[in-house]
């Protein structure tokens, strides 16, 4: 499963239509196992297509929409039903054949939809943000079950979304899109780990970048010195991940492990949002520069409370680019 993920209007969409054949590139090829798919036609490229809305015929029954495909190709009506049954029963749809579709929850008319592009048996599945329409916890629970029922069918899945969560819990490759281009591929905690820019790591959901001079294991910055766990030398780009930046009160002693003993920052609580067993903090700095952290407590510190900052070197990468 590869999945493409990038924001609104990066030309996630555009390019499944180009994959699948419903647009026509304007530079480049596509190719499938070698061969360049040029001017064949969508339906005779034997990929399947999902989209968001799931586009079902609120008309038909369960087993009618998911045969539709199957009919359109011309197969035989007892390979029809055979099919349409299996598609069902990979989804944990048995038994809803005569069901009507709009009867069904939005769950199981997305997995009436998943069965419907599975029963043809596509070489590729294309998926343009299947669950984006459906709550949080849904797509949680359901996102495992679409990743594991393609490895076990053996299927190759191009799945486009515009959420980084949704995109580590489905892909086994990750392509980072911006502006039409794609600017990082790799499995999906390799990109986390070393996002190829600064661009790649805000839309992962870091915003503590920072330009810092950086010598001998360490970077400097307005507002204190960064231990790092590299001996890289010159101007530099930091990226430091919420999760490595502790708070502590401003008596206990942090020298040795965050920002240096001579030079330790002191910041204060703009914001504390409680997000279900810790607290994503906002700090403003001695310079006025913001840092965010993640304090998995009980309790979570309040507006104006006064802390010192401590950095886990671990925590802390070092890129070339600032864009």
């Amino acid at each position: 499963m590869v999945a493409v993920l990038g924001p609104s209007g990066s030309g996630k969409s555009t390019l499944l239509r180009v994959v699948a054949g419903l647009l026509a590139p304007r530079s480049g090829r596509v190719l499938w196992d070698g061969r360049d798919l040029a001017g064949v036609p969508t339906h005779r490229r034997g990929f399947g297509l999902m989209f968001q809305d799931f586009a079902l015929f609120p008309h038909k029954n369960v087993a009618a929409n998911v045969a539709f495909g199957l009919r359109m190709a011309g197969e035989e009506p007892a390979a029809v039903k055979q099919k349409v049954d299996e598609a069902l029963g990979w989804v944990g749809l048995d038994g809803y054949q005569e069901r009507p579709v709009t009867a069904l929850s939005g769950g199981e008319q997305q997995r009436v939809a998943l069965a419907r592009a599975l029963a043809p048996s596509p070489r590729l599945l294309m998926l343009d943000e299947p669950l984006g329409a459906l709550d949080r916890v849904l797509r949680d629970r359901l996102l495992p079950e679409l990743r594991d029922l393609l490895r076990a069918r053996g299927m190759t899945g191009l799945y486009v979304t515009h959420d980084h969560d949704e995109a580590f819990s489905v892909a086994d490759r990750l392509a980072l899109i911006r502006d039409g281009k794609v600017v990082q591929v790799g499995p999906p905690g390799e990109v986390w780990a070393r996002p190829a820019g600064a661009w790649a790591a805000r839309f992962m959901g870091i915003s503590n970048i920072f330009s810092a001079e950086v010598r001998g294991g360490f970077a400097r910055l307005p507002w204190g010195t960064v231990r790092v766990a590299s001996q890289e030398v010159g101007q530099r780009t930091l990226v430091m991940r919420p999760q490595g930046i502790d708070l502590l009160p401003p008596d206990v002693d942090a020298s040795g492990e965050g920002l240096s003993a001579d030079d330790r920052a002191l910041a204060r609580v703009v914001t504390s949002t409680f997000r279900g067993g810790r607290y994503a903090v906002t700090v403003v700095l001695t310079d006025g520069s913001e840092l965010e952290a993640e304090v998995e407590t009980n309790r979570g510190p309040t507006q104006g409370d006064l802390f010192e900052v401590q950095v886990d070197p671990e925590q802390v990468i070092i890129l070339n680019d600032y864009g």
